[in-house]
């Protein structure tokens, strides 16, 4: 694998020109920020802007009468299912994304490292399963009477997440270890999100769900082990 670190002409420290560092430092006094104060006045402002905002979309009422009949019937019972339909739009958002992500990271793979097929087929695998996944949690939305087209507020909310991981694997100046990094971000995050809605469908009362997220969450496990592994082993290798 190809080092990600290299000695080279890196100038963004101070200490390349200690000559400007005083410079530099009476600037950051010398011009104002956007909201004059401290912290406090930050805060404040981010208070005000917070109240003024309006919500990042919503739930969208079932399109079916089969849809309708059942939400309405486990808000009688005291359920608020709007909150597992957000949750498994989120997820299904981002397992989506995270086909693509792995798309991404494949090709870089094989343009960077025509010779590491081991690699190669790894994350195809987990690319699969990943699809897998996003089919999986299709079939949820619609046995809940929900619409797996729509995105969710949650959605939405993962997909800006997600855009700084989808920047660094397709980033041409990125190689495959940055992008190893960026999938070991997407995996912790994917790992804890399906524990929570798994448990999250059983409070709701739909154990039938929950039962059929249960290998998605040990696929889900297998990869982060796999992505960490290869780092590790990797990262060893080249340091020693």
């Amino acid at each position: 694998m190809a080092h990600a670190a290299k000695v080279g002409t890196n100038v963004t420290g101070v200490q390349m020109s200690p000559k400007d560092t005083k410079s530099m430092l009476e600037a950051v006094n010398a011009v104002s920020p956007d909201v004059h104060g401290d912290e406090s006045a930050i805060a404040h402002e981010r208070a005000v802007r917070t109240d003024e905002a309006e919500r990042i979309g919503s739930v969208p009422i079932p399109g079916s009468a089969k849809g309708m009949l059942k939400t309405s019937f486990d808000m009688l019972k005291g359920k608020s299912p709007e909150i597992l339909i957000d949750k498994l739009g989120e997820r299904l958002a981002y397992e989506r994304n995270g086909v693509r992500l792995y798309d991404a990271m494949i090709a870089k793979t094989k343009a960077l490292e025509p010779d590491n097929a081991e690699l190669v087929e790894t994350l195809k695998h987990i690319r699969e399963e990943e699809a897998e996944h996003m089919m999986l949690l299709v079939r949820a939305i619609e046995q809940m009477g929900a619409d797996p087209t729509a995105q969710t507020p949650s959605a939405d909310v993962v997909g800006v997440i997600a855009m700084g991981v989808v920047q660094v694997l397709t980033d041409p100046r990125t190689n495959v270890e940055h992008g190893l990094n960026a999938l070991l971000t997407v995996e912790l995050a994917d790992n804890a999100a399906w524990e929570l809605l798994i448990e999250l469908a059983r409070a709701a009362g739909h154990d039938t769900i929950a039962d059929s997220f249960m290998k998605a969450l040990d696929q889900e496990n297998d990869h982060l082990v796999k992505i960490k592994t290869v780092m590790r082993r990797d990262l060893i290798t080249q340091i020693q």
